[in-house]
């Protein structure tokens, strides 16, 4: 499977990303690729530990002549975002990624792909793997469940690596060095509900948003996409208010870092409310479909009968849950002063799920600035508090700032030029890279971040532009070959 793979360049990237495609590998079920990392090290002879967290770290000595070069530290994610188109089915935790090449694109078969960050680890396998690379030496960390949590990062202890810069190679633009981060925060908020008998004379229906692109929620935020949450409930609070809507359950959204493509809601309305439903739904397509047509050309909102419920949701509670979700703050909040086209503050409403009396909804706030991460959960604690959630906030991350003195920032800046004959532009980036945390860990570390050109992370559409894997791996190796000396 996958043999696709095995006819593009750098050979010994994509070989050793076909084999990261082979093992399942979601977030939270990383025992598999862990294993496989911990025997590809072992089966080199290099020195290879895991800690007790997951992360597997791999040592190579400097190659001869190279001893007095200051140490580097390749850095990557073992796990992926398990994203699958409603058609298709696919065991993320039993089965392997299809791949499907696309012009200059390699893409996956109606799932995420997986080159965030596979690609990088592949890289760094391929660094570990060679005998005619130049480097001083190197450490390979690939770190765990960095997806959901940053896991990894988070219990890195101090005293495990010996380098002296970090290069992540997560980053998702190609000829663009990366210095600084958002930081982010976890919110979940909580509604507990009645059930209620269904009401008589009433018919059941499901109302379902879907088709859109959804995407990275940092790096995809700015695009102005459609959150298929805020849609389904801006039109539940219409319909609740027009129809005397009830509603029975909801799910909508799946993972905190993925902007949500689909929503559905399963409602009653009274029998003689039913055609003006139908109706009211084919209206407010259209009103979508108008308002997001260059971001989601593809949006369907439609509502079909269905089996009749037993019961629904108290209506107090269903309509301060409406509120609070229309009213939540989501999408980008500010962008930033300093680097112009960056987002600085966003949320990204990701989730909302009804069971067994209870309905959570989850964001992901991020923001360059502290302060402004602060207050964007104060406001959001405030819109779920009003409405008589309970909200708790958990797994705040810092962000990264920029250290324009940088001395590999100039080596590489300088190696670029070399190899291409033009500076690299110089970013932050509004995603949670883990440099964040690693920089709190190892202080004195000098940290960048770069990587191929990839899109659509963290959804079905997530591609990896093929010629620039060439670019990157080509200045990878450069770049260990001019690291300075201690």
């Amino acid at each position: 499977m996958n043999e696709n793979l095995l006819t593009l360049e750098p050979k010994e990237v994509w070989e050793h990303f076909r084999s990261l495609t082979l093992i399942p590998r979601p977030s939270k079920h990383e025992d598999a690729i862990r294993e496989f990392m911990v025997n590809f090290g072992k089966q080199l002879g290099l020195e290879t530990i895991m800690d007790e967290v997951g992360n597997v770290i791999i040592r190579k000595p400097a190659t001869p002549g190279m001893e007095n070069r200051k140490g580097v530290v390749l850095q990557g994610h073992l796990d992926m975002v398990p994203q699958a188109n409603s058609d298709k089915v696919h065991d993320f935790t039993k089965d392997p990624i299809e791949t499907l090449p696309d012009g200059e694109w390699m893409k996956a078969n109606g799932t995420t792909l997986g080159a965030d960050n596979g690609i990088g680890v592949a890289a760094a396998m391929a660094v570990l793997a060679s005998k005619t690379i130049k480097h001083g030496p190197v450490e390979a960390l690939f770190t765990a469940d960095e997806e959901t949590g940053m896991t990894g990062a988070f219990g890195l202890k101090p005293g495990m690596l010996h380098g002296d810069i970090l290069l992540n190679l997560d980053s998702e633009d190609e000829g663009e060095l990366y210095v600084g981060c958002a930081g982010g925060l976890d919110a979940t908020a909580t509604f507990r509900y009645s059930e209620e008998p269904m009401p008589s004379e009433h018919t059941t229906y499901t109302l379902k948003v879907s088709g859109l692109k959804g995407g990275h929620s940092g790096m995809d935020i700015v695009l102005g996409r459609g959150n298929a949450n805020k849609l389904l409930f801006r039109f539940l609070k219409a319909a609740t208010e027009k129809f005397q809507l009830r509603l029975s359950s909801v799910v909508g959204g799946s993972l905190r870092n993925a902007i949500p493509r689909e929503a559905v809601a399963v409602v009653a309305v009274p029998n003689e409310m039913k055609q003006a439903l139908q109706d009211y739904v084919a209206e407010m397509e259209l009103i979508f479909k108008n308002e997001l047509s260059a971001t989601e050309p593809n949006l369907s909102f439609k509502v079909v009968a269905s089996e009749e419920i037993e019961t629904v949701m108290d209506q107090g509670t269903q309509w301060s849950l409406t509120n609070a979700i229309y009213g939540c703050p989501n999408g980008v909040i500010r962008m930033s002063d300093s680097m112009p086209g960056l987002v600085e503050t966003s949320n990204n409403l990701a989730s909302v799920k009804s069971q067994n009396g209870s309905v959570k909804i989850s964001c992901l706030l991020r923001s360059s600035v502290d302060s402004a991460k602060d207050d964007l959960a104060a406001m959001i604690s405030s819109v779920f508090e009003l409405a008589g959630a309970d909200i708790l906030f958990e797994g705040g991350y810092p962000g990264w700032k920029p250290n324009m003195e940088s001395p590999i920032l100039k080596t590489m800046q300088a190696t670029y030029e070399k190899l291409y004959g033009k500076i690299p532009e110089i970013k932050a980036i509004h995603a949670g890279l883990e440099c964040g945390l690693l920089g709190g860990v190892y202080p004195k570390w000098d940290m960048i971040s770069f990587g191929p050109t990839i899109r659509s992370p963290h959804s079905p559409d997530e591609r990896v532009n093929v010629p620039t894997v060439a670019k990157f791996f080509n200045f990878l190796i450069a770049t260990l070959a001019d690291v300075p000396a201690k």
